[in-house]
C-alpha cells in the first residue's frame, strides 16, 4: 500500500510539472531518484555562456570590453589617441626589382626605429604593408616618426646612391700606429670594437698605407655598391665535411658505413643603408658573422666483427669558434665609416693558397686569427643606365660572393 502511495504522488507531481511546462520525470523506480535528486539540489540562477578557450579573440559576442560605435561595429581601441594613417609608397616599390617584396625594408626600418616592443604593447599599434601602401594605427607621435621614414625611402633624388664597402685583414693591428693621427673615434657598444669616422681624403691615405702592407688582404670587391634602403648580404660560406658518426652494417665487408656531415664556416656580412631626406646622413646597420673550424678533434671508437674483433675507426669533432657583431650606426654622407673588429676569427687560408694535403687548417698550434676592418663609404649619386645614352655606365648591383674573393 505504502509503495503505491507513493507511486501515485510522483505520477501527480510529473502531471503537474507537465502542466507548467516543464519535462516529464522517468518513469518507475526511476523517477523516484530523479525526484529525490530534484528536492536536494541547491538553487541555481542563470549564468551568461562563456568564450571557450579556442574561440577566445574570435567573437566579441560575449566580451563587454569590446568598443563599438553604437550601430554594434567593432571599432579599434583608441585610448592613447591612436590615429588610422596610410602611406602611398609605390614610388619607391616601383623602382626596386632586385627582390620581390621591397616594402618589407620599410617594415623593417620602422621597427628598428621605433622598437619592436611599440607595436606589441600598450597603447594598440598596427603596422602593415603592401606593394603600394603601407598601413599605421598607432599615436600621433608615432605616425610622426613613420612619415619621416617613408619620405627617406620614396624621396626619388636618393634612389641612386650608392655604398662601397671593403672587408679587410690584416695579420696585426700595428697598422694603427702611424695611422692614429687620422681616425677620429665614435661610440660603439659591442667589447672589443672599435669605431672611427675619417674624412673621405683620410680614408684614401689610409687605405693606400694598408695596401703597402704585407699583410693586406680585401675579400671583398671594391666596386660592391649597394641601393638605399635596401639590405645586401656579401658571404664566403663553404662546407667543411667530416665523418660524424658510424652506423652498423652486416651486409658490407667491413662491418659498419660512415655517416659523413658537413659544417659551415666563412663570414656573412649584412648591411642595411638608408639616408636622410636631406641626403646628408647614414643611418646603417651592420651585421657581421663568422663561424671557423678550428679544427677536427679525432674520436676513435670500437666497430668490431666477427673477423675483425678489435677494429676500430676515426670520427670527427669540429671544435669551431663564433664571432658575431650587430651594431646601427649614423655618420654624415661626407665620411667614411671604419670599423675595427680587433683579432678575429679567418675562416680563410692566408692569402687563399692551397693548404698542405691532408691538413684542413693552416700548420702551428693556433687557429688562424686576423685583424679584420670594414670600410664603409656613401659614392654619391651613381648613373642610371640609358639605352639612348651608351656613355652612363649602369649601377653595379651588389652580388653574393660564395667562396670567392
Amino acid at each position: 500500500m505504502l509503495r503505491q502511495f507513493l507511486l501515485a504522488v510522483v505520477i501527480v507531481g510529473e502531471a503537474a510539472g507537465v502542466a507548467l511546462g516543464q519535462s516529464p520525470a522517468p518513469a518507475g523506480s526511476d523517477a523516484v531518484s530523479a525526484w529525490r535528486q530534484a528536492s536536494d539540489a541547491p538553487s541555481r540562477t542563470a549564468s551568461p555562456p562563456t568564450v571557450r578557450g579556442d574561440d577566445a579573440g574570435i567573437s566579441d559576442r560575449y566580451n563587454p570590453s569590446a568598443a563599438h560605435d553604437g550601430s554594434g561595429v567593432f571599432s579599434l581601441p583608441n585610448e592613447g589617441g591612436q590615429v588610422w594613417r596610410e602611406y602611398d609608397i609605390s614610388p619607391y616599390t616601383a623602382r626596386v626589382t632586385t627582390t620581390k617584396r621591397p616594402e618589407q625594408a620599410i617594415i623593417d626600418w620602422v621597427l628598428r626605429e621605433t622598437g619592436y616592443e611599440a607595436w606589441h604593447s600598450e597603447p594598440l599599434g598596427v603596422l602593415s604593408a603592401n606593394s603600394r601602401t603601407l598601413r599605421v594605427y598607432h599615436t600621433p607621435e608615432m605616425q610622426r616618426v613613420v612619415a619621416d621614414l617613408v619620405n627617406r625611402f620614396v624621396n626619388s633624388e636618393a634612389a641612386t646612391y650608392t655604398f662601397s664597402l671593403r672587408l679587410i685583414t690584416l695579420d696585426s693591428p700595428s697598422w694603427r700606429v702611424p695611422s692614429q693621427r687620422l681616425l677620429r673615434p665614435v661610440p660603439v657598444q659591442t667589447p672589443g670594437v672599435n669605431a672611427w669616422l675619417l674624412a673621405k681624403e683620410d680614408a684614401a691615405l689610409l687605405l693606400g698605407e694598408l695596401r703597402r702592407r704585407g699583410d693586406y688582404r680585401e675579400h671583398s670587391s671594391p666596386y660592391l655598391v649597394v641601393n638605399n634602403g635596401q639590405a645586401t648580404l656579401v658571404s664566403t660560406m663553404r662546407g667543411r665535411p667530416y665523418i660524424r658518426d658510424v652506423i652498423p652494417r652486416a651486409d658490407v665487408p667491413n662491418g659498419f658505413d660512415a655517416s659523413p656531415g658537413q659544417v659551415d664556416e666563412g663570414f656573412h656580412l649584412d648591411f642595411s643603408p638608408l639616408l636622410s631626406v636631406d641626403r646628408r646622413m647614414i643611418d646603417a646597420t651592420i651585421k657581421f658573422e663568422i663561424d671557423q673550424v678550428e679544427k677536427m678533434v679525432p674520436v676513435l671508437v670500437d666497430v668490431p666483427t666477427p673477423t675483425m674483433p678489435r677494429q676500430r675507426t676515426k670520427l670527427d669533432s669540429p671544435q669551431m669558434t663564433h664571432y658575431r657583431f650587430h651594431e646601427r650606426f649614423r655618420w654624415p654622407t661626407d665620411q667614411v665609416l671604419l670599423l675595427g673588429m680587433g683579432m678575429v676569427a679567418l675562416p680563410i687560408p692566408v692569402d687563399g693558397q692551397p693548404l698542405v694535403p691532408g691538413f684542413p687548417l693552416p700548420l702551428g698550434n693556433s687557429p688562424a686569427r686576423a685583424d679584420l676592418l670594414l670600410l664603409v663609404e656613401c659614392k654619391g649619386q651613381m648613373t642610371v643606365v640609358d639605352n639612348a645614352s651608351p656613355t652612363r655606365s649602369p649601377l653595379r648591383q651588389a652580388k653574393n660572393y660564395r667562396g670567392r674573393y
